[in-house]
């Protein structure tokens, strides 16, 4: 499983026109469940991300994470992650899971944040979604979990 973490002030996601999930300060996450991944991977990256130091401490280094500050966390799906650029112009995403067990495991992933103590909003699976947000610092971050 693969996300990109984004340090937030804001972040919202809009699906024809109304807004389905929004977060004041804390992390955008855009989660891919990868094809090959085993289950066990959900619950490790989750903890990675409400357990990663990238928030200020009181003397301003990235010293503190999600459950420390109390901020939010909006999930959102995106296979593209999974792109394979290596042959031409156009990206492959065969290393993505199905869209039922991608869908299966990204609320699953939420889900396990949740359970860690994060409030969580959620963008809607398989639509055409509108991400906005203020990326803060800017801070952005790749993450990739093996088992």
């Amino acid at each position: 499983m693969r996300a990109l973490v984004q340090r937030v002030s804001c972040a919202s996601v809009t699906v024809d026109g109304e807004v389905v999930g929004k977060i004041g300060p804390g992390l955008l996450v855009l989660a891919c469940a990868m094809a090959s991944d085993p289950p066990e991977v959900v619950s490790k990256l989750a903890a990675k991300v409400a357990r990663l130091r990238i928030f200020a401490d009181d003397e301003g280094r990235m010293n503190r994470s999600l459950l420390d500050v109390g901020g939010e966390a909006l999930v959102v799906s995106q296979f593209t992650l999974a792109a394979d650029t290596s042959r031409g112009n156009r990206p492959g995403f065969s290393s993505a899971a199905p869209p039922e067990e991608g869908e299966a495991r990204v609320a699953e992933f939420a889900a396990e944040i949740r359970n860690l103590g994060v409030q969580v909003a959620e963008g809607r699976f398989g639509a055409d979604m509108k991400v906005g947000l203020t990326n803060d610092g800017p801070v952005t971050i790749w993450l990739d979990v093996d088992a």
